[in-house]
């Protein structure tokens, strides 16, 4: 059983991380749809203003909580995020809160000295509770889509495989929630099979999504993208193996450390492309900044499994 700060502490960052991911996934249902389907568009809006709230909340409650490995890892900001997200208003018109953004900006880490620790634990239990209602309601809303969008009977912008890709991390982030919210102890090697397992079918997907929508005359980045795409379709193999124990984990996590290092560095770049307008395509800048702190995200993971594991 994890300790009342760690179960505060690791909460605040899972939903410092996610609960962004999560609402940039509403933005990004709710401005593929047709003018058509304004009933879809709205429930979109819903979501992303709700989990818009999550993450004010608990920003509001992770100053000198979160640690700062977490606050510098480039999972929660990069340099990029506060243009992407204007830049993506801008082009949608939608109303994306920058102050949230600069509110993070902000945070400064763990300082060790918790205040009012029971206060704040029921504040977080609270803060899982609604982040798991959340997070089920909107991944039932992914599951309709995606029926709705294979049968032909809705049409939408974004690709079959990401409404199918957004659903698996909206139940991936409940599943964490679910656990920290039982209390439960973190079992590094399980936690290295599974995340590595989800994490590098994620940046496969993600190589092709970036692939898919690059205009055809970026010929380098669709060769470069479509190359980390085959990449990572390997190492989500390697990891399934592992975890069938026919090839030792740390070997995948050594792979999938130098890949991750690079493709993060690929979609650094590609961000800054599209936020700068140097690159055609049909990528709007918040989908480069969020497939950058996914990148990020799971290269700190990586680094404390290869230390741990």
């Amino acid at each position: 059983m994890i300790s009342s700060s760690e179960f505060i502490r690791q909460s605040l960052e899972l939903h410092l991380f996610f609960a962004r991911i999560m609402k940039e996934h509403s933005f990004f249902l709710q401005v593929g749809f047709t003018p058509k389907n304004s009933n879809y568009i709205d429930e979109a809006n819903a979501f992303r203003m709700g989990f818009d709230i999550l993450l004010c909340d608990t920003i509001s409650m992770s100053n000198g909580v979160v640690s700062n490995d977490v606050l510098q890892s480039g999972e929660i900001l990069t340099p990029y995020t506060l243009k992407a997200e204007m830049a993506s208003a801008y082009f949608t018109g939608v109303k994306i809160p920058i102050n949230f953004t600069k509110a993070e900006a902000g945070l400064m880490g763990d300082t060790g000295a918790m205040d009012n620790s029971t206060r704040l634990e029921k504040r977080v239990v609270m803060l899982n509770h609604r982040a798991m209602e959340l997070i089920d309601g909107l991944a039932q809303f992914k599951t309709m889509l995606l029926s709705d969008v294979l049968s032909c009977r809705i049409f939408t912008n974004n690709f079959p495989l990401l409404i199918d890709h957004i659903l698996r991390e909206a139940k991936f982030y409940f599943q964490l929630v679910e656990r920290l919210q039982n209390r439960e102890e973190i079992d590094l090697e399980r936690e290295a099979y599974e995340q590595e397992t989800f994490w590098n079918r994620i940046m496969a997907e993600h190589s092709k999504f970036i692939r898919g929508l690059l205009d055809p005359t970026e010929e380098d980045l669709i060769n470069t993208a479509n190359n980390f795409g085959n990449e990572f379709d390997k190492l989500t193999e390697e990891a399934k193996e592992a975890m069938d124990k026919s090839m030792p984990i740390s070997e995948v996590t050594d792979d999938s450390l130098k890949a991750t290092m690079e493709i993060s560095k690929f979609k650094e770049q590609g961000t800054q492309g599209l936020v700068e307008c140097k690159i055609k395509s049909i990528i709007i800048p918040l989908l480069g900044g969020h497939t950058l702190r996914e990148a990020n995200h799971y290269l700190r993971l990586l680094k404390i499994f290869s230390k741990g594991v």
